[in-house]
């Protein structure tokens, strides 16, 4: 099932990749209708792969139902699909472990757009978001485009979910803005060169550091020009906020994990699932917002 639902996310990938590229070409609509009609009859094909859940007999479910945590909202950000670093299997783990009406996926979900980088955990999850956006599912399932996520066009149809500039929401009475945050980092917007340098390097620190990532940890938080850009951006976000009604503003981007407010506005960033330990948002009635660590 995992190997008919990769090559078809990415076939589909692949043509509209094509089709964007070559949007002039005379033979652009001949090529479009004839991929329209693969994914129809694929999709009927493997229609089963989406629509059935997992079958437990009374004993396992109940025992199951007893571990899951349940929420109302799920924000993850910068898990950067197809980076040697990405920890998706890690991150597939978490969401199974909760019951939640909504998931936001607030940006960075990949790395960028050459999908022969995934790997298996990776289209594992990708698998997982695309059963989970069902609408037999009743699950929510919201992402909002971060810089690295490359097309809006091919990933609302590779996963069959839409794709938001920032997205907001109520609950329980107040207004909540998820927003992935590289629309107020101007270090990034304006040396482009140099930022892409730095995150080379400390990929590379990464991938060549211990198994608790003590070096990078070290540098993350030695590194002025981190620390500015991830309270600029707070301070940003809050002053947009304010703007748009929000009570509640979610960035991701800068991969710190972060809870600031000012006056009646709180600023919440959900890190990343590219360092350890990972971070994560749960939102619920009972412990309101949380930022969550995952080793």
């Amino acid at each position: 099932m995992l190997h008919t639902e990769k090559y078809r996310l990415y076939l589909y990938a692949m043509s509209h990749t094509f089709f964007l590229k070559y949007s002039r070409s005379p033979i652009t609509n001949i090529f479009f209708v004839m991929t329209t009609l693969f994914r129809s009859s694929i999709a009927a094909i493997t229609a089963q792969d989406f629509d059935l859940d997992v079958i437990y007999d009374q004993d396992h479910a109940e025992d199951h139902l007893s571990k899951v945590r349940i929420v109302d909202t799920v924000i993850i950000s910068d898990i950067h699909l197809g980076s040697d670093v990405s920890r998706s299997r890690d991150v597939l783990k978490m969401l199974k472990s909760y019951s939640f009406k909504r998931l936001v996926l607030n940006g960075d979900v990949f790395e960028d757009l050459n999908f022969k980088r995934l790997q298996k955990d990776d289209w594992k999850f990708l698998s997982y978001i695309r059963k989970l956006s069902n609408p037999k599912r009743e699950v929510e399932v919201v992402w909002v485009a971060g810089n690295h996520d490359g097309i809006a066009q091919i990933l609302t149809h590779l996963l069959g979910i839409p794709v938001f500039d920032e997205y907001q929401w109520e609950y329980e009475g107040e207004g909540y803005l998820a927003i992935h945050g590289h629309q107020f980092d101007k270090f990034l917007n304006e040396n482009i060169i140099i930022s892409e340098l730095a995150t080379v390097l400390y990929k590379f620190l990464q991938k060549i550091d211990s198994d608790n990532q003590n070096i990078s940890r070290w540098m993350k938080r030695r590194s002025k020009m981190w620390l500015r850009v991830s309270e600029k951006i707070a301070t940003d976000a809050i002053a947009y906020a304010k703007t748009k009604g929000a009570q509640y503003v979610f960035c991701g981007h800068t991969h710190q994990a972060l809870e600031q407010s000012e006056g009646s506005i709180k600023y919440y960033n959900s890190g990343c699932w590219t360092d350890k330990p990972a971070h994560y948002i749960t939102i619920s009635g009972e412990t309101g917002v949380t930022i969550q660590e995952y080793m």
